[in-house]
């Protein structure tokens, strides 16, 4: 779709509609003029005004959501509408969130969501791309690299997270040149000294007022230089590293230097929110709502558009939830089993999620006259296999009725004595134990009965039962049938239960363990 009448009318996007009263049904607005692009008082116009307050800013009824199809196709044509994007984001109504991704996949799962722009969080691409904690280990180099494989991926804006510019304003201008080269349409400065780290851990430190400011100018003047329209957000941990007041003071200053954003990281209250944003009221400002047990309160998008609030970013949903996800399934393969199906994606699913059958699609635009002969040749090739197999099996259905033979190898038969009765199922052999796992979410993972007998491969279908001594439970146990031997919950939170049940004599053919002897 092409808009017209504004800068971007060349610009051809896969969507750049703002559903609102004022442009007509699925029209496209256009792009604030030069002299408002910043002021931010563009949101008070009649074109800027949505029919809820939080539909999807870059979505219309006629349009679809910006969506890549490859990995090195965006659906904007080029780096510069991306941050003309995240200005129009900004200058709309409402509440913006942002998921923090940490490489490609995660990006293109928020992206999916329908989010409208997303951040990268120094803190998870240093857990997952180095597996150490945000102290300062991460170089300029390595975040521009992972930087362009993310903004890549993805149609929507990204706001990356370029720490402290990674050294003093000369530095500043580089990196600044640099995300707007690897494709970001912002990026976060601020005010730690180095090496940096989380805004939430202890000991932050902040280089002087003045130093902070000449980070910021510099920035401005790097993007005047390269003639880019990244946005530009300023932030400062001196709120912990000081005070509140100084905290106030540097944002302030920060958007008298240019900043299209200013963002306090680690405040204490909802009180010390509503008091930035009273700061600068034409100038957005950001809130890090860090799940799990930061320093800020949680509020929600009403609340926070309330307060006063244009973006919010969540820094941690994805690389914990991620954590705890990884855990869980090691957890369960460690222990012999897989992870439940209702914790992961089916292989489908997954396919679906990566773009496997989007691929397939458009690799059939350029598929050759030789490539439609050898898939005719493998189509023929595998007819030719599926009336082998039906005739192999026809031949071998006529043995499906032959007797089942039930073997009980003489190791374990003897090892329990049980040769010394007339009955060879007398003893031990006479008990059948049930063993029943259900889910941590209610869901039966295994109900399976076995000859007691078979004590030693026990473990090997369940090998959380690997340190109870079974046998002696049973020497100890009653007679009587349908008793509970254990209860107990595993590492991974699943219930076990072991029962003493009927006598095997007594057992449905469907129930007993089986060895199918074939030629």
């Amino acid at each position: 779709m092409n808009c017209s009448g504004s800068a971007l009318s060349n610009t051809n996007y896969s969507a750049t509609t703002i559903a609102g009263t004022g442009a007509g049904a699925g029209g496209c607005i256009p792009l604030p003029p030069p002299h408002l692009r910043h002021s931010r008082r563009a949101s008070s116009s009649p074109l800027f005004q949505f029919q809820s307050r939080f539909i999807h800013p870059l979505t219309s009824k006629n349009c679809k959501p910006l969506r890549a199809t490859t990995t090195s196709t965006i659906s904007c044509s080029s780096n510069i509408e991306k941050a003309k994007l995240l200005r129009r984001i900004l200058d709309s109504p409402g509440v913006h969130q942002g998921p923090a991704c940490f490489d490609a996949l995660s990006a293109n799962l928020v992206q999916s969501a329908g989010f409208p722009l997303c951040f990268t969080s120094g803190f998870s691409i240093s857990a997952s791309r180095l597996g150490l904690p945000d102290t300062g280990y991460l170089s300029y180099g390595e975040m521009i690299d992972q930087g362009q494989l993310i903004t890549q991926s993805v149609g929507i804006p990204v706001i990356g997270d370029a720490d402290n510019g990674y050294g003093n304003a000369m530095n500043v201008k580089r990196t600044v040149k640099g995300y707007i080269s690897a494709g970001f349409a912002g990026i976060i400065l601020e005010d730690q000294v180095s090496p940096k780290a989380c805004g939430h851990t202890q000991g932050r430190k902040v280089v002087s007022r003045e130093e902070a400011v000449m980070r910021i100018k510099a920035a401005v003047d790097a993007r005047n230089e390269s003639g880019s329209d990244i946005v530009i957000v300023a932030r400062t941990d001196s709120r912990q590293a000081l005070s509140l007041d100084e905290a106030l003071y540097r944002s302030r200053a920060f958007a008298d230097a240019g900043a299209d954003v200013v963002f306090i990281d680690a405040l204490a209250s909802k009180q010390e929110m509503e008091a930035f944003c009273q700061v600068s009221p034409l100038v957005p400002k950001m809130a890090n709502m860090l799940e799990g047990g930061g320093k800020t309160p949680i509020l929600t998008p009403l609340e926070l558009e309330d307060i006063g609030y244009k973006i919010v970013a969540y820094p941690l949903s994805l690389i914990g939830v991620s954590i705890r996800a990884m855990q869980d399934s090691l957890t369960a393969i460690k222990g012999g089993r897989i992870p439940p199906p209702g914790s992961m994606p089916s292989f489908e699913e997954i396919k679906d999620i990566l773009g496997f059958n989007t691929y397939y699609e458009e690799e059939k635009r350029y598929t050759t006259s030789t490539d439609q002969l050898l898939s005719k040749r493998e189509s023929s090739s595998l007819y030719s296999i599926e009336q082998r197999d039906q005739a192999d099996t026809e031949q071998t259905s006529q043995t499906i009725n032959d007797p089942i033979v039930e073997v009980i190898t003489p190791d374990v038969y003897n090892k329990y004595g049980a040769d010394s009765s007339g009955n060879p199922f007398s003893g031990i052999w006479s008990r059948t134990l049930r063993i029943k796992i259900t889910g941590r979410d209610g869901a039966e993972k295994l109900d399976l009965r076995i000859p007691a007998g078979f004590l030693d491969g026990i473990t090997n279908i369940v090998p959380a039962l690997g340190g109870v001594n079974l046998k002696k439970l049973l020497d100890n146990a009653t007679e009587e049938t349908g008793g509970k031997l254990l209860d107990f919950n595993d590492r991974m939170g699943d219930r076990i239960q072991v029962f003493l049940e009927k006598s095997i004599a007594h057992i449905d053919e469907g129930d007993r363990w089986k060895l199918r002897i074939q030629a």
